[in-house]
């Protein structure tokens, strides 16, 4: 964005009419949000440098329009700009207080103390005034970006507020695609002021390619067709390995998403002990019964062939017994989704062999820092791609904001979801899903690595619309696969 505004300046835009573009937008924004009718009284943090102009702009605007506004300043020296800002807003008679106490009896609070590149942590007395806004029950909106906040991480630079709505401006900035910021952000929206493509493209065409996965770009790849004339072997054959004696419920819930995915044919390999269950479950499915360990894994894959497979999903309640099973589909020429206990298992082979056809790797933090214990998850969009190039594989890391890195750099970011999805067998119902659309896409030979973050927003998609009806705390995973289906019509 620095650099991107330094090209529109050179270009002769006045920084002074950019501010107020800009601040006007933030207005009406603010305006729209909370009209007069519902709150008069408004208080407004300015910060030293052009975020605290915009500030200034916009309680300006405010007070013309009829609201009570009150500031609170506590810096002695401003950028010229903002300075100028103050300047003026002072003569309107708009009062600036000293104490930041005072603004907890104002209804809504505007938060203009920092805006992007924040590098050092911040120390009293804002550190005090933040703890204090963030105690008031006042709700509050940021300017670009809540004030303490890590432009790119999200980091909690000593202290941060905790705002209500986020007006995030011009461009989206990696902190709001960042699991820790989201406390911070609350709602989150773009404000749009205009900035040139040609600037954007000549500043962002030289960094990773990173994208907003949306439902546009699901829907250009679902539903995926289906030729009049086909069968079921034309539509992706699917392996699930999955289950032990400890963990039905995970080859069950990994069965049923597959199932949603509507791939053709579905075999699911399981211990001996678990056909019975499966068979009832999955009538529809090919359940191959596996010699199992004394602790109820599988032991082996028998004489499978995995070649006929179009797609092998391996994970979701083996346990970590299943070595050799992991060791047998690494080996496999074909797609392969590795989830749960078997990337524990990979952890514990000591390396991530690199193979010749599409690996995904679905792990959850924890499982990450296993995999890949010399990678730092300070910065969770980096650290996936450096995962994804050491590894050649595609890593899908999971949380409230999903990344799918690919070993060429791009990063898709799942950004719409709901702590719904944080119940037991979730993931399990993501594996099967992914397994289904993979298998699918690659009969039809169709770009496979696109599929992943596909999977992935379909599965957030549904948990959506299952807590919307349901509530978030009524959606378990065997609910949310009853909403694949609704959920891509939706």
């Amino acid at each position: 964005m620095r650099d991107i505004e330094g090209r529109v300046f050179a270009a002769g835009m006045p920084v002074a009419a950019l501010m107020e573009k800009v601040a006007g937008k933030i207005s009406q924004r603010i305006q729209a949000l909370y009209p007069l009718s519902k709150l008069q009284r408004v208080g407004i943090l300015v910060g030293p440098g052009h975020n605290g102009g915009d500030a200034l702009v916009v309680a300006r605007e405010l007070h013309f329009s009829g609201y009570q506004v009150l500031i609170y300043c506590p810096f002695s020296k401003l950028k010229d700009l903002t300075a100028q800002h103050a300047q003026y807003t002072k003569s309107l008679g708009i009062r600036f207080v000293e104490r930041v106490d005072l603004l907890c009896d104002c209804q809504l609070l505007i938060d203009g103390l920092f805006g992007f590149g924040l590098e050092r942590s911040l120390s009293e007395p804002i550190t005090m005034a933040i703890e204090q806004l963030n105690c008031c029950s006042t709700p509050i909106i940021s300017i670009d970006l809540p004030s303490g906040l890590h432009t790119d991480t999200g980091e909690v630079m000593g202290k941060a507020i905790r705002a209500s709505r986020t007006l995030c401006l011009g461009l989206w900035k990696l902190a709001f695609l960042q699991d820790r910021a989201l406390d911070y952000i609350g709602e989150a929206e773009l404000i749009d002021f205009d900035l040139p493509l040609t600037d954007i493209e000549a500043v962002l065409g030289s960094l990773p390619d990173v994208t907003r996965f949306t439902t546009d770009l699901a829907h250009s790849s679902l539903p995926l067709h289906r030729p009049p004339v086909t069968h079921k072997y034309q539509q992706g054959h699917l392996l699930l390995i999955c289950g032990s004696r400890q963990y039905a419920g995970g080859a069950i819930l990994a069965g049923l998403g597959a199932r949603g995915s509507g791939v053709g044919m579905l075999s699911i390999a399981v211990p001996t002990s678990l056909k019975p269950i499966l068979t009832a479950k999955l009538p529809e499915a090919l359940v191959i019964e596996c010699p199992e360990t004394e602790t109820g894994a599988i032991a082996h894959l028998r004489d499978l062939d995995l070649a006929k497979y179009s797609a092998i999903a391996c994970g979701c309640g083996i346990t970590q017994d299943a070595i050799t099973v992991v060791q047998s589909v690494l080996a496999a020429e074909k797609p392969l989704i590795l989830d749960a206990d078997a990337l524990n298992i990979l952890a514990s082979l000591g390396e991530i062999p690199r193979r010749q056809s599409l690996t995904i790797l679905t792990p959850h933090a924890g499982e990450f820092k296993r995999l890949f214990p010399q990678i730092n998850l300070n910065n969770r969009i980096n650290a996936s791609c450096q995962a994804a190039s050491e590894s050649s594989a595609v890593v899908l890391l999971k949380g409230a904001r999903t990344i799918i890195a690919r070993p060429n750099g791009k990063v898709d970011i799942i950004v719409e979801s709901t702590p719904a999805l944080a119940r037991g067998g979730s993931g399990d119902v993501l594996t099967g899903l992914m397994g289904g659309l993979i298998a699918l896409a690659n009969c039809a030979q169709k770009p496979l690595e696109s599929m992943v973050a596909t999977a992935a927003w379909w599965h957030a998609q549904a948990a959506i619309l299952a807590a919307r009806e349901r509530t978030e705390l009524g959606v378990d995973a065997h609910t949310l696969t009853e909403y694949l289906i609704r959920a891509i019509l939706s």
